[in-house]
């Protein structure tokens, strides 16, 4: 059995609501990347951990799809994805509640309720959607 591993590091100095981390990733796209309170809870620039999880679920869910149309005998022309992160509180800490996805494509030949089916199993199918402990939905548009 095959198996990839990918790597990301946080270093983290301060305390919680005052102090300052970085991100880093393996492949180097992210490189001592800023990220603290006002990034996750503010419009501070710099990134969170949310928003990456909803960068990677529209990109795995994308790529997903990509695949299953291939499988199906299709190309896309073009698959646009945004994932839309919900979290609530709980108690005296957060969870992600939700990711919402919102999917317009261009996609010759194909019938929506192929696409539809096509997409659904892409959503159930994505690793990043098989680990998430949240309500995923999807709004996917085939257009003419």
């Amino acid at each position: 059995m095959a198996s990839i591993h990918r790597t990301a590091s946080a270093a983290w100095q301060g305390s919680g609501k005052d102090g300052k981390g970085a991100l880093t990733s393996q492949s180097g796209v992210l490189s001592q990347t800023p990220y603290g309170f006002n990034t996750r809870f503010g419009d501070a620039k710099g990134t969170n951990p949310e928003e990456l999880i909803a960068a990677a679920h529209a990109g795995c869910f994308t790529m997903a799809l990509a695949f299953k149309l291939q499988g199906a005998g299709h190309v896309a022309e073009s698959l646009h994805t945004e994932a839309k992160l919900s979290m609530e509180q709980e108690g005296a800490g957060w969870k992600i509640a939700t990711v919402a996805l919102t999917l317009q494509a261009k996609v010759p030949g194909m019938t929506d309720d192929e696409f539809q089916k096509l997409a659904a199993d892409a959503k159930a199918s994505c690793p990043v959607s098989r680990v998430l402990n949240a309500e995923i939905t999807l709004q996917a548009t085939l257009e003419g």
